[in-house]
């Protein structure tokens, strides 16, 4: 039987604000356990919750962003669960009346097999939330602790609609994503300190069914190799089951990174059995358009924007366009190359190739990258204006990117890159490659295309690599015909 895969995630983004959203207790990651808990976090009696405006703004921007509907009325509600980091026994959310409603997100997928595809997918809704603690266990045998250090950092939720239909759409929305809210200053995105957690619910349906499979959510997953990981094999897993014979049962569960398996954690709720209520501390939220508008026209470009100039006025193919935008760090500094270079889609595959291959190579950020924006560019019109060729160019890419403090004009010297752009010099090389190379020669003659290549390999070795390929493969086409 062919099986479909239907897959939709709930985001987890914490806010970057400095203080909570409900209390001026600072978000300030890594403080010793209880330092950043106030009384209103603590649920002390007699505290009210007050709104943090920076949060609101925050969750504003995302819903522009998206071409979603900011609601110009939303409201907080209860949503009433007890555990032990929660203490009020209830957390702050919204339900039935969220911040943001809508939206779409698209992002490229690149799938192991098959070409690479843009996709759209159309968000549910984005709302504001208070995060709980955190409990701590294995303190001592038998004992466990809770921080809420955590408790009340301002959260967005954003649901999707169930429209992915893989693993590696998902991974690539959630990319997407984050890229999204950080280019937007909104998120400082640390999945390792909790800044952006996806929930995914995983179903599987027979291709051609309409009616949705039973679905099951992997929570709390901080990495995109986890989020890939938990989702193929909650799918083989349900596929398994049910070829079996059996049922898949709606539960939570969790994803094992050292078993490679999710396990279940508890029975699936539903909305009904978190018996949610509007808050009686807080007041609706009311946006008007003038605020909207303030925070509109304080939004910077976005990434599907700069993408649409970059195919427009750089003529940059769709698939390069994706991935120089995929973060604002990149595009930036593929902008600041661009600015000083006329090739523009050399400069794109400068950042794509070599940039990118350091980066991956060194565990770096482009921030840190030795080779800067304005050495890249001047590396670049060297080769444009034939000074050096493309190896000697990667030579002092590497050369830099070491840590060679030297301007690129006087690391060519210093390598002895300058390319031969003589022609009388270039052609005399080329003679002699032709009265020492007969077979080659008879080859290419014959119509064998690649016997050229031969020929251009030899007169770059004898020139040692300082000959205008160019210029070589013209005078030999021009001395062969």
């Amino acid at each position: 039987m062919q099986w479909e895969v239907v897959i939709g995630l709930e985001t987890h983004v914490q806010l970057s604000t400095k203080t909570k959203i409900f209390s001026a207790a600072s978000t300030d990651f890594g403080a010793e356990p209880n330092t950043h808990a106030c009384v209103v976090d603590l649920a002390l009696p007699g505290t009210l919750p007050v709104l943090n405006k920076g949060a609101v703004e925050k969750a504003m921007k995302f819903g522009l962003a998206i071409g979603a509907k900011v609601a110009p009325r939303s409201i907080f509600d209860r949503k009433n669960y007890f555990y032990p980091d929660l203490p009020k026994g209830y957390q702050i959310s919204q339900f039935e009346w969220p911040i943001v409603i809508g939206g779409q997100v698209s992002f490229m997928v690149t799938p192991k097999k098959g070409e690479p595809y843009m996709k759209t997918l159309n968000l549910t809704r984005a709302h504001l939330e208070e995060d709980a603690g955190k409990s701590v266990h294995g303190l001592e045998v038998g004992q466990s602790g809770i921080d809420l250090n955590r408790a009340g950092t301002p959260l967005l939720e954003i649901v999707t609609e169930p429209e992915l239909r893989s693993a590696e759409e998902a991974v690539a929305y959630a990319r997407t994503l984050h890229a999204l809210v950080v280019w937007l200053g909104i998120s400082h995105g640390d999945m390792q300190n909790g800044n952006f957690r996806c929930d995914a619910n995983v179903s599987v349906r027979p291709v051609g069914q309409k009616e949705f499979g039973t679905r099951c959510e992997i929570k709390n997953l901080n990495s995109f190799r986890f989020l890939q990981e938990a989702i193929e094999y909650e799918v083989r897993r349900q596929i398994e089951l049910i070829e079996d014979g059996g049922k898949v049962v709606q539960a939570t569960r969790l994803y094992d990174p050292d078993t490679g398996e999710t396990r279940q954690m508890r029975s699936k709720e539903d909305s009904m059995d978190y018996r949610y209520f509007p808050d009686p501390d807080l007041l609706p939220l009311d946006i008007s358009e003038q605020w909207l508008e303030e925070v509109r026209s304080s939004m910077p470009e976005l990434p599907d924007q700069m993408r649409a100039r970059l195919i427009k006025d750089f003529g940059l193919s769709e698939y390069d366009a994706s991935i120089l935008t995929a973060s604002k760090e990149v595009a930036d500094y593929y902008l600041a190359v661009a600015d000083k270079v006329s090739d523009k889609k050399i400069a794109a595959n400068w950042v794509m190739g070599e940039v990118s291959a350091a980066l991956n190579q060194k565990d770096m950020s482009i921030e840190t990258l030795p080779v800067t924006a304005e050495k890249l560019a001047a590396l670049i019109n060297r080769v444009l204006d034939n000074t050096i060729n493309n190896r000697g160019a990667k030579k002092i890419f590497a050369a830099i990117l070491e840590g060679n403090a030297a301007s690129v004009d006087d690391l060519i010297d210093q390598l002895g890159l300058k390319q031969i752009s003589d022609t009388g010099a270039i052609e005399k090389i080329v003679d002699e490659v032709i009265a020492n190379n007969p077979k080659n020669v008879e080859e290419f003659r014959a119509g064998k295309e690649k016997a050229l290549n031969g020929l251009v390999g030899q007169v770059m070795k004898a020139s040692k690599g300082k000959a205008n390929p160019a210029q070589v493969n013209q005078l030999l086409r021009k001395k062969l015909a």
